[in-house]
């Protein structure tokens, strides 16, 4: 095998890859925090970015507690967002979210990027869808960067390598269960 054939076979399994978890099911946000897990079993350094957030979620405490090489940044209220008329200060947050995005995956300090909720925040209109495929498609190789949350544009899905959906089947709140520590957040 040529040296040139070495390096191209080398740099195809380093690559990172574009991941999108999507659909109206509970689990999203866990399953990119299960992607974390494994990656920082490896070794590797995650950076999460919640966009729409501003509550410390268990993952948060749990983060700052025991996973130093896991990082979470609040990009949003603990409140929710009006789709058809969002806050300026919501546009504002998830605008400061896409920038730190771009810094956090163009750093080269990390081998993940979670953009939690960024399918959202496209969808109610926060950010610009062209503004995250460039962000995407500019991606440092070696940097695997995961998008989560409900309404993933054709176009990210269309880009990426790996896509799930998470369908709802039954959920709890239909039971008259509310939310809980440890579930929900």
């Amino acid at each position: 095998m040529s040296k040139d054939a070495i390096e191209e076979t080398l740099a195809k399994h380093s690559r990172g890859i574009i991941m999108v978890i999507t659909g109206d099911g509970k689990g999203k946000t866990t399953a990119a925090l299960g992607q974390a897990l494994r990656a920082l079993g490896h070794g590797q350094k995650v950076s999460m970015i919640q966009f729409m957030k501003g509550r410390k979620y268990g993952e948060v405490l749990a983060a700052e507690k025991s996973l130093p090489g896991f990082i979470i940044h609040l990009c949003g209220l603990d409140s929710f967002v009006m789709r058809d008329n969002p806050a300026q200060v919501d546009i504002d947050l998830a605008r400061a979210g896409l920038n730190l995005a771009r810094e956090t995956i163009s750093s080269g300090k990390y081998d993940m990027v979670i953009l939690d909720e960024i399918n959202v925040a496209v969808d109610f209109k926060l950010i610009p869808l062209d503004e995250v495929l460039e962000m995407l498609k500019n991606k440092p190789q070696k940097v695997t960067v995961v998008l989560t949350g409900r309404y993933a544009p054709q176009q990210i899905i269309d880009l990426a390598d790996t896509v799930s959906e998470v369908r709802e089947i039954k959920h709890h709140y239909s039971q008259g269960l509310k939310e809980r520590a440890g579930i929900e957040f």
